[in-house]
């Protein structure tokens, strides 16, 4: 605690300080300090910003990661449009180019481990969460289609380490920027200088307003549908009912949880870049749409799959009766009975001691 003193007579804003300074100070800070105050009863807690960032990157560096988190985003939506359409290619290079891939995962655990330097064009303090959805997103909607269990596991292992890292570096990121964003829309200004508040409340770490937090159940949740994953695969039990109607509810729980976080963020994240943070979190809920689509082409195809092996089943056994069928609108001058099927089979002659070389032919409706 410092031994300085407000003075409660002090003007509140200095206009010669420049209110993009302040916001740049409150969104940097690192480290705020409490210092003592003559005015309990108006300023019970005063504080200011001892520590900020070392400074930003160049603005090339936020371009790159722009580019990247783009082409990024548009691998999930083509490798998301051919599973709708159908289509089962690059199932075993795809892994390679997702953002949740031994490719792409480390860019992004770099990216946010630097996060808070990135901070001009394509500021990780506002997209950062945006792009720890779609990393979630991948993980969840494209499993890891390995040749072996050993390679299965230790690529499903390498994105469940990557996702908690992942979760960590964001909140280093988000954390401060949330803590000054309460800071200076909850504070008033005491004039002691550019990041002098008082507060009636004590300011937490990351703030009151915004809750969202990258180390948080949806996280976990989704670690767990991963892990969930290697333990099924090598018992051999990915296809069992049981098995298979855990991994079902669990994933769908997790795009809920996922769902809501981005609906959270798009209406609660402080405005700053609100077209840039629009758009991002806009892509997200079209892969959320679109996850959804893809399920029910899938659900569609099973259930048409199923429909033709019964047919052909059915005709498989039409032919070892030898049976053949004869549609018809009405039989026999009868109209009710619609569109039947005569049905003739043929029964091969039985030899026994009171008949022989005889046949008998069986008429039907089905």
């Amino acid at each position: 605690m410092s031994g300085q003193f407000l003075s409660p007579e002090k003007q509140a804003f200095q206009p010669e300080w420049g209110l993009e300074n302040i916001r740049m100070t409150f969104f940097t800070c690192v480290r705020w300090q409490v210092e003592e105050t003559m005015d309990p009863i108006n300023c019970p807690y005063h504080y200011f910003c001892d520590s900020t960032f070392p400074g930003n990157y160049p603005p090339a560096m936020d371009i790159l990661l722009l580019l990247f988190t783009t082409a990024s985003y548009l691998g999930i939506l083509v490798f998301t449009g051919m599973e709708i359409a159908g289509g089962r290619h690059f199932h075993q290079t795809r892994r390679y180019l997702l953002p949740s891939g031994p490719f792409s995962l480390p860019v992004i655990l770099i990216a946010f481990a630097k996060g808070r330097r990135i901070n001009t064009i394509f500021p990780l303090s506002s997209v950062g969460p945006a792009i720890f959805q779609l990393l979630l997103i991948s993980a969840l909607a494209f499993d890891n289609e390995a040749g072996s269990e050993i390679k299965y596991a230790f690529f499903e292992a390498s994105t469940i380490s990557g996702i908690l890292h992942a979760s960590l570096y964001l909140d280093s990121v988000i954390l401060p920027y949330y803590t000054g964003f309460d800071a200076l829309v909850s504070s008033t200004f005491s004039g002691e200088c550019t990041s002098c508040v008082c507060r009636k409340e004590v300011l937490v770490v990351g703030g009151m307003l915004v809750s969202y937090r990258g180390w948080s159940g949806t996280t976990f949740l989704v670690v767990g549908t991963l892990f969930l994953r290697i333990i099924s695969k090598a018992i051999a039990d990915d296809k069992g009912k049981a098995t298979v109607l855990i991994k079902s509810a669990l994933e769908s729980f997790c795009w809920t949880l996922i769902t809501i976080d981005s609906v959270y963020l798009a209406n609660n994240s402080p405005p700053q870049r609100s077209i840039l943070h629009g758009a991002a979190f806009g892509g997200v809920f079209v892969l959320i749409c679109l996850h959804v689509l893809r399920k029910v082409c899938a659900q569609f195809r099973r259930w048409h799959l199923g429909n033709e092996k019964d047919a052909k089943d059915a005709a498989k056994n039409h032919r070892k009766t030898g049976c053949r069928g004869i549609t018809s609108p009405s039989i026999f001058g009868n109209p009710f009975m619609g569109h039947s099927m005569l049905v003739i089979c043929a029964i091969k002659p039985q030899l026994n001691r009171k008949s022989h070389n005889q046949s008998e032919v069986r008429l039907g409706f089905y």
